[in-house]
């Protein structure tokens, strides 16, 4: 009888180190699992990481066109200011006003690129003086901005028109060539706007200038 029980309590062992064994391999099975699922969780984000990546990708042209930009902007805001006090047409003046309004947001809009992209925005005029970076089609020379500060009433109006048409064009050949050759989506869009916008008022302005 003695020798019956332990043959059962051996068996009774054994088989619960079996199911015990079993237990375990599958607990193993789970947590291996887990890992093929985390896997496969990490290489799920990974392509929403790049296409978010891929949603920001730039190039030197719009690095370029940015920081040009910026600068060809500010001098016409510079422009812009100028007309407070000297345009003696209403006309003028209220067309200043909508260049800086427009511009103004614009600056702090490419600058936020720039900072994004790890490049440096460009210094302001009154750091670098008037001539900045004249080979940017349409800018104006320090000696013309000098004029255009000491000119008032009609003479100004002229000036700053004559001189804002010119600068214009140059914004739309630099937009043009962002949106031949640039790759960051919000910039050629940008460039798209400038066009729109700055033709426009070229037409304004020649109008005004009587050649319209």
């Amino acid at each position: 009888m003695t020798a019956h029980r332990r043959l059962f309590r051996r068996t009774a062992l054994t088989a619960t180190a079996v199911a015990a064994a079993l237990v375990l391999t599958a607990c193993g099975g789970d947590s291996d699992s887990g890992g093929h699922d985390m896997g496969s969780m990490n290489s799920d984000s990974s392509p929403s990481a790049s296409a978010s990546a891929k949603a920001g990708d730039h190039n030197d042209a719009d690095v370029s066109f940015a920081t040009e930009m910026i600068q060809h902007h500010r001098q016409a805001v510079d422009m812009a200011e100028l007309a407070d006090g000297r345009a003696a047409s209403q006309e003028v003046e209220d067309l200043a006003t909508k260049i800086k309004g427009a511009q103004d947001p614009e600056i702090k809009t490419m600058s936020g690129w720039l900072t994004s992209w790890g490049e440096e925005v460009p210094e302001a005029a009154a750091d670098m003086g008037h001539d900045m970076s004249s080979d940017m089609p349409g800018m104006m020379s320090g000696e013309d901005m000098a004029e255009l500060e000491k000119a008032s009433g009609t003479e100004f109006d002229k000036m700053f028109l004559e001189m804002m048409v010119e600068h214009h064009e140059g914004a739309i050949e630099m937009a043009k060539t962002e949106k031949a050759d640039g790759k960051y989506g919000p910039a050629t869009k940008l460039a798209d706007d400038v066009i729109t916008a700055q033709t426009a008022e070229i037409e304004q302005m020649n109008k005004l200038l009587g050649k319209g």
